[in-house]
């Protein structure tokens, strides 16, 4: 196993644990309604905060709000610009269509 993957997995059972404990400790301290309510408020929090630090650590914008702000047009590469090249003369360009030519057979590159 490569050393990410094998951080990647002890991070995930680190706060697996950590979720678990946190739960187990609620549930012998309150009745079960509110215990209930109380650990679904953990795991809805984790997840949560463990979102929100996964797109810090990615670089990636949106991780500050509830929905990560991909639904306001934000790229999910950050904030690069997509650039085409005509297959036919291979021309650079952001348009529908080649400026050069007119042709609409385009790559991304």
């Amino acid at each position: 196993m490569d050393p990410n993957a094998k951080r990647f997995l002890q991070f995930q059972i680190m706060w697996i644990a950590i979720s678990l404990g946190i739960s187990l400790a609620l549930s012998f301290l309150l009745p079960f309604p509110l215990n209930f309510i109380a650990m679904l408020g953990v795991f809805l929090g984790m997840n949560y905060f463990m979102r929100r630090r996964q797109m810090r650590m990615m670089g990636m914008r949106g991780g500050d709000s509830f929905f990560g702000g991909g639904l306001g047009g934000s790229s999910m590469f950050g904030q690069q610009a997509v650039e085409y090249y005509c297959m036919s003369c291979g021309t650079k360009h952001n348009q529908r269509s080649c400026p050069n030519c007119g042709s609409n057979m385009k790559r991304i590159g």
